[in-house]
């Protein structure tokens, strides 16, 4: 949602010298000033991010399907939470055919993907896949994790549903919120020397995931999204323990056969 701001005192006075300036104009001739006068206006637009711009359907192409309705009731709201792992260096992807925030469309069939995940996101997904429908796969090169947990979730839904490929191929890394897009995949791989960083989430308030009741809400959010992905319980939640055992100032590393512990690799 966009909205022009209030017209600000410096505007004000700039309109009440334009009307003096009129009114001069019907003097007598010899009274006359010659005023000119240059008003430029420079409006300033506010994004509000989050669930309300995601429903706004002016800010979405018509086929980006996948963020409806029933999507967005998937997701609790989650407040601020984040996942990010700090200190992270972003890859160069490459020549591309088009690029859509973090991900750069390479051939018809892949995209790979570097860099954080924002409120944006999701909607670029969705321009990505109305814009190039044959996609399959997505290569993570370097993905450091979320500066907007709702709308990792959220993206991680829209790549399970689209049953894409994720891909981490080797010299790959995918970290913190990251790891959650991969395990969305339809189908997963990853090569010999992938890197899995996890760490707990932590809200606006600094209170990390262990810092909240084991029966809390925000638990069952992650917990119902593993089983989605295709662990069982015991599975989602010995996993969703590993990532919170790690601060979120830190980074636990997982290898390729960490994660098959949890979930089914091909």
């Amino acid at each position: 949602m966009i909205r022009p701001p209030a017209l600000p005192p410096a505007l004000l006075r700039s309109a009440i010298v334009a009307l003096l300036a009129a009114a001069l104009a019907f003097a007598p001739a010899q009274a006359q000033t010659v005023v000119t006068i240059t008003t430029t206006i420079d409006w300033t637009y506010e994004e509000v991010d989050g669930p309300a711009a995601i429903l706004d359907r002016t800010a979405l192409d018509e086929d980006a399907a996948l963020l409806d309705d029933a999507a967005l009731a998937d997701a609790t709201d989650l407040g601020a939470t984040r996942r990010y792992a700090p200190a992270a260096t972003l890859a160069t992807l490459g020549p591309a055919k088009a690029r859509f925030g973090p991900f750069a469309v390479v051939d018809a069939g892949t995209a790979r993907m570097a860099g954080d995940v924002t409120a944006a996101t999701p909607r670029q997904f969705a321009a990505m896949l109305a814009a190039f429908p044959a996609l399959r796969r997505i290569e993570m090169i370097d993905c450091p994790g979320s500066l907007d947990e709702e709308a990792n979730l959220i993206l991680a839904r829209a790549i399970r549903r689209a049953g894409l490929e994720t891909v981490v191929p080797s010299g790959g890394s995918v970290r913190s919120g990251a790891v959650e897009l991969w395990l969305a995949g339809a189908v997963r791989r990853a090569a010999p020397d992938a890197e899995f960083g996890v760490h707990s989430w932590i809200d606006e308030e600094g209170r990390e995931a262990n810092d909240y009741p084991a029966d809390d809400p925000v638990h069952a959010e992650y917990l119902g999204l593993y089983r989605e992905l295709g662990m069982d319980d015991a599975r989602a939640r010995a996993f969703y323990a590993l990532t919170n055992s790690t601060p979120f100032d830190t980074v636990r590393t997982l290898t390729r056969a960490d994660m098959a512990r949890f979930v089914a690799l091909d």
